[in-house]
């Protein structure tokens, strides 16, 4: 007989309710009493509360709805990582028409939402780099940028649909959220951000953002301008905030000295800036700029600069008005009989030869003076034009120790078309451009040496080696020079050298190879040369 586990009594009866079994003795429950085993396997008979293939009442999900779950999941918690919760109803709706209620998951469907994001934020003129985007989901950059490409193709966003990369915001936001200003006192980063927004728009106007990804260049203007205001930040530091290369940094930085000494030219010690001190000259290149900018353009007066005193003409007229004559639209006019009559040839009736032995009274040169501004009230005007250009140029040192006024309208924001209007006081190519246009001049140079060196062996009798040389006449000139680098002894010839030989080896066209897409050029003409 069971006997009850906490009394050892022996009166034990079961409730009618709960069919538990107690003791009536201390009215302990007994545990497991309920326990059936069964035996037979598989298809034995099945325990009271143990049940095959589920884990309780509600919980049967298909694999659809699985999938769903996990994607909206997926989508909730990238966009909170982005910052971008009140964007999270916008990109679903965005995923949901691209993959026609599906949605996904895996590898694929992470960068998908990356894709989105991007594009809802473009859409909204807030860009999101794509290297932050790629940093939080941890993908590749490029990889990112197909998948935002196939994306724009889906929902056909063109033109005011999908606005242009906003570099200003770009930097506005870069320099609230970075941890590099976290300790800078808010007057101050207000006052480089207006500083910052200025430079940029000024970059912009030089195209230093040309063909250029936009963030390395913001990162060079934030960290020039927090040198100027003597605010210690480094260039590494805030590179990796942005999640773009130091070393592309690093080259938009150089380029932006660069233009700096250019701008700096007009200064009057201008020729002894370079890109060693133009940081310390950097407060007066700005501030030139920023005057330029905010000077409206005069309109030129058809002979203003080359307005005279004819002191002959004047002399002849102060004795017309003496002898009765006054001054018309048609010259000089009695005022007795009304004769016209020239100047010149009045001073010469008068014998008047030697303007200095005339004795003119003040009153009429006074007089005189005074017509002669009314009528050529031009020259009053470029001579207040000609005082406000030597203030401009002429800098009070004490006075620039506050440099920075903030009153050009390109410390705001201002579309492009404005933005080009503007003059700030000098004018470049790309440099995007001018690189590019280099490299094809070498190209071409190294294009013309490689058809020689094959020239030179195809017909080693029938080559000039040079246009001194005769043809036929094959001397020591002819080899290639070899120096020594780094103790090991090289040929002249590198590797793109063998390129090219290649390259034209393959009938390949000199404007394509100029263009420098080696990669594309092998894989079509050399490697899949034989395959039909």
């Amino acid at each position: 007989m069971s006997t009850c586990t906490n009394c050892t009594g022996t009166s034990l009866f079961r409730d009618d309710e709960t069919g538990d079994l107690f003791c009536s003795s201390c009215g302990a429950v007994q545990p497991f009493d309920q326990y059936e085993s069964f035996f037979g396997g598989i298809n034995g008979p099945q325990g009271t509360f143990v049940r095959i293939g589920t884990s309780g009442s509600g919980s049967n999900y298909s694999y659809k709805e699985r999938k769903l779950f996990a994607a909206r999941n997926s989508i909730e918690e990238f966009t909170n990582r982005l910052g971008l919760c009140s964007k999270t109803i916008e990109i679903k709706s965005m995923i949901s028409d691209i993959t026609e209620g599906e949605f996904g998951q895996g590898n694929w469907f992470q960068v998908l939402i990356g894709a989105c994001c991007y594009v809802v934020m473009r859409k909204g003129d807030r860009p999101l780099p794509m290297g932050e985007i790629a940093s939080a989901l941890d993908c590749d950059v490029y990889e990112l940028g197909k998948m935002i490409v196939r994306v724009i193709d889906f929902l056909d966003l063109r033109g005011n649909e999908f606005p242009e990369f906003d570099i200003v915001y770009s930097l506005e936001r870069t320099i609230n959220s970075s941890y590099c200003f976290a300790d800078v006192d808010r007057s101050l980063v207000d006052k480089m951000k207006k500083q910052g927004v200025f430079l940029l728009q000024c970059a912009v106007k030089l195209f230093l953002s040309t063909g250029r990804r936009p963030l390395p260049l913001v990162v060079a203007i934030l960290v020039l301008v927090a040198e100027i205001n003597q605010v210690e930040i480094r260039m590494e530091d805030l590179a990796k905030e942005v999640h773009v290369a130091v070393s592309t940094c690093r080259t938009r930085y150089k380029e932006l000295l660069e233009t700096l000494v250019n701008v700096a030219q007009v200064l009057p010690w201008g020729k002894d800036i370079t890109k060693k001190n133009i940081v310390k000259n950097a407060p007066f290149v700005i501030q030139y700029m920023e005057k330029r900018s905010m000077s409206k353009p005069v309109e030129k007066k058809k002979n203003v600069d080359q307005t005279r005193f004819d002191l002959e003409d004047v002399v002849a007229e102060c004795l017309a008005q003496e002898n009765g004559y006054e001054y018309g639209v048609d010259g000089l006019v009695s005022r007795k009989d009304s004769q016209y009559l020239s100047l010149k040839s009045n001073a010469d009736r008068e014998g008047i030869r030697d303007v200095d032995t005339l004795q003119i009274s003040p009153e009429c040169l006074s007089l005189m003076y005074e017509k002669f501004l009314n009528e050529n009230r031009g020259a009053m005007l470029s001579r207040s034009v000609n005082v406000q250009k030597r203030k401009r140029v002429e800098f009070d040192f004490h006075e620039c120790r506050e440099w920075w006024d903030g009153e050009s309208e390109l410390s705001r924001k201002v579309i492009l078309r404005k933005l080009l209007e503007k003059d700030i006081g000098a004018e470049t190519m790309p440099p995007s451009f001018v690189n590019g246009q280099l490299k094809c001049k070498i190209r071409r140079e190294r294009i013309n040496a490689a058809r020689k060196r094959i020239k030179r062996i195809t017909h080693p009798f029938h080559v000039d080696c040079d246009d001194t040389v005769p043809s036929g006449i094959l001397d020591s000139t002819c080899t290639k020079k070899r120096k020594k680098r780094r103790g090991v002894v090289v040929d002249d010839i590198d590797w793109e050298d063998l390129i090219i030989e290649t390259l034209i080896l393959h009938q390949v066209k000199e404007e394509e190879i100029e263009k420098g897409h080696y990669n594309t050029l092998l894989g079509l003409h050399v490697f899949n040369s034989g395959v039909v």
